[in-house]
């Protein structure tokens, strides 16, 4: 076995197995991280001496018969907005220079009680607002896949620290796209959870009415292991379902627009490889998008600005630019407007919700484009303007919608097939997924 590229359930099994020592594992990447993240390009800052302490204890624990989860000792990076006691949690930005908790967040509590081993805080867009991943304030982590190129975001240092090979799973958050983005870009698994399922008591806000946290993974299995711990019930994954328990809908509104070529051909690619192996498909107009995507401009930059206004107007000269103006568009929506566009969500939500059955899934392109040059979106605000909105366009659908949805790898890279559904539907799509997986991937 490959420790950095095996997969998080795969190290589980090792070191249930007594093939892997949790601390001989833990020091595995922790060395790695220091030799090849140097500069800290991935990694915003390791937590070696806490990473030790608890594989040591994993150690123990396995000594004596008392392993508390699958996962336990297994080492999890964790994006920089996750409280960590003692620990600087900055959220990628310079307005949140040592800030220090006193305490963890409690998805990060959770994950340490079962036995999760902490590397270290990732990288990320400033203040989790945008979707490509670029942050000059503190660092654009690379793309393995397409270098050069976005890594997306805003979990950027999430997809990073698993694409090259310095941690076998980590966690970040989705207010519109920010787990399934740099998942999708990094030829990842990412889950976006239902609103609400897990707490975000810790987690630096950005739109509360959205803010989501979730895994970013090599498999769906260790997506749906990792969710299982977050949500404290460390459940083994054993996938029963198959294709043809699913009735899968392609939505024929605004998300197969304008798609780019590579994008097209792999999704098509997907359709078919699944209609070959039993799966039912369909395509309909989804009207809820429409509206969804109507009331995006006024929903997040209200929430946005709500939260972080008054810092950044008094402090945004140490923001990036385009960021800075982006959280400023939240300025011009009134409180009115905002209670307006809300309601209007809402009754699209039910609309969305009652066209779904219990098995319905629907697939459409995670992001319509492929990852942009980082250098061309520095030289042109213009054109990071118009990337970072077609980036978020297809997966911030179903934050506006309140569900969950499920990023699947294609062999395109940075091309990416979501699964989603409605709230609640957390553990259907990790069922569809897996189904899926081995067809698409």
């Amino acid at each position: 076995m490959e420790i950095r590229t095996a997969a998080a359930a795969e190290l589980g099994r090792a070191i249930g197995d007594g093939k892997v020592d949790p601390v001989e594992l833990t020091e595995v990447f922790l060395t790695e991280i220091a030799a090849e993240d140097a500069d800290l390009q991935i990694y915003a800052r390791t937590t070696a001496e806490r990473a030790r302490r608890e594989a040591a204890a994993s150690r123990e624990r396995l000594k004596s018969g008392n392993r508390k989860s699958m996962l336990d000792g297994v080492p999890v990076s964790w994006k920089d907005l996750f409280d960590t006691t003692g620990i600087a949690t900055e959220a990628g930005s310079k307005l949140l220079a040592g800030r220090i908790p006193d305490k963890d967040a409690e998805v990060v509590r959770r994950a340490a009680d079962l036995g999760l081993v902490c590397l270290g805080k990732t990288h990320m867009t400033e203040l989790a607002f945008s979707g490509l991943g670029i942050n000059p304030v503190t660092a654009t982590p690379p793309n393995r896949q397409l270098p050069f190129r976005c890594p997306g975001g805003s979990s950027s240092g999430a997809a990073a620290s698993i694409a090259f090979g310095l941690a076998p799973i980590a966690i970040g958050s989705d207010t519109g796209g920010s787990v399934r983005i740099p998942a999708c870009w990094n030829n990842l698994v990412g889950l976006k959870t239902s609103y609400g399922v897990l707490p975000n008591d810790g987690v630096v806000p950005l739109c509360r009415g959205f803010d989501t946290a979730g895994p970013l993974a090599r498999t769906v299995e260790d997506a749906a292991l990792m969710f299982s711990i977050l949500k404290g019930w460390p459940l083994p994954f054993e996938p029963s379902a198959n294709l043809s328990h699913f009735d899968f809908v392609v939505p024929t509104t605004i998300v197969l627009d304008d798609l780019e070529d590579a994008v097209a051909t792999a999704f098509e690619a997907a359709l078919a490889k699944l209609a070959k192996n039993g799966a039912r498909i369909t395509r309909r107009a989804e009207g809820s998008f429409a509206e969804f995507a109507g009331l995006a401009g006024k929903l997040y930059p209200h929430e946005a600005w709500a939260q972080w206004g008054g810092v950044i107007e008094r402090h945004g000269e140490k923001m990036f630019v385009p960021i800075r103006k982006r959280f400023a568009t939240g300025k011009q929506v009134t409180l009115a407007q905002y209670h307006e566009a809300h309601a209007q969500m809402t009754s699209a939500r039910k609309r969305f919700q009652g066209g779904l059955t219990p098995s319905t899934v629907l697939l459409h392109p995670t992001v319509p484009i492929l990852p942009p040059q980082v250098d061309v979106l520095l030289a042109d605000e213009e054109k990071f303007v118009a990337a970072n909105l077609k980036a978020l366009r297809n997966t911030r659908m179903i934050n506006s919608a309140g569900g969950a949805a499920l990023t699947l790898p294609l062999p395109q890279a940075g091309c990416g097939l979501q699964l989603s559904a409605g709230p609640g539907s957390d553990d259907m799509l990790l069922e569809a997924g897996a189904a899926m997986e081995r067809v698409v991937g």
